[in-house]
């Protein structure tokens, strides 16, 4: 019988586990810790999560003292044991499938108004988010509780005129709220990673009427493409981009990170179809 409070850093070595570069894996064994990182998006008692990449089960476990139905997507088969015998304790609440989270269709998978919360895996976390906040709105989640390294944390949260504001800061903010909830060194992971790593919180918000998020994310791509060039140049490449901006009177000589969220928000719904 597997005791119930079997320390993390012991069902690793049980295991044989160990963290997978190739799967841009970092595990996290302070209990606390996940405690705080799953207390984030408020009460989760009854509550429906999504987790990606649980690994050996460390976040999953915070989650399942929360009271929360788990549904739980891990691509690395190593872990796949370790999970089953958490889902042995789960008393039902937790759901384990195998897989890759970036093929899932999680509206499908999912209840709507589901909260996500996951360590992601560093080299699928910037697709993920990016597919997340894509489609319909308002979406399938209520919340994502997502951990990143901090500087691309700090990407999603960026004001605009500043050195981090991106394609990926629009997308986040131009129909959700997006804060940084917490910082996170290295030394909580195994093996510590090479930077700190920051959880970011994000709620959708309503988003702005007449704008196609399918012509938005071709505005910003190509304005950030080119983003020490002026818009003149870095929009040219797509039809009515500089005829919107005249319209709205911005300055076609300006540089795509001047631009705020609710200007790039203008431009496409000039640029959408009515």
């Amino acid at each position: 019988m597997i005791p119930v409070d079997e320390p993390l850093r012991a069902v690793i070595a049980r295991h044989g586990l160990s963290a997978s570069k190739s799967l841009g894996q970092n595990f996290i064994l302070d209990r606390q810790l996940l405690a705080r990182i799953a207390a984030i998006p408020g009460s989760l008692a009854q509550k429906q999560v999504y987790e990606v990449g649980p690994g050996p089960g460390g976040m999953t476990r915070a989650l399942l003292d929360t009271g929360a139905r788990v549904v739980a997507v891990e691509r690395d088969t190593r872990c796949i044991p370790a999970l089953r015998e958490l889902q042995a304790q789960s008393d039902g609440r937790l759901t384990l499938i195998e897989g890759d989270a970036l093929a899932m269709d999680e509206p499908a998978l999912l209840k709507r108004g589901v909260h996500v919360v996951a360590n992601l895996p560093y080299n699928i976390a910037t697709p993920l988010l990016i597919k997340w906040l894509g489609g319909p709105w308002p979406p399938w989640w209520a919340s994502l509780t997502l951990m990143f390294q901090k500087e691309v944390a700090e990407r999603i949260v960026a004001p605009a005129d500043t050195e981090a504001y991106g394609r990926l800061s629009v997308a986040a903010q131009w129909r959700s709220r997006a804060r940084i909830a917490m910082t996170v060194n290295r030394s909580a992971f195994v093996p510590p990673p090479k930077v700190t790593s920051a959880v970011v919180h994000l709620e959708p918000s309503q988003a702005p009427p007449g704008v196609s998020a399918e012509i938005l994310e071709k505005l910003t791509s190509a304005a950030f493409g080119q983003r020490r060039k002026m818009l003149r140049s870095s929009v040219k490449g797509m039809p009515g981009a500089l005829d919107a901006l005249r319209r709205l009177g911005l300055d076609e000589q300006r540089r795509a990170e001047t631009l705020s969220v609710d200007e790039f928000v203008r431009i496409a719904r000039e640029l959408s179809p009515a």
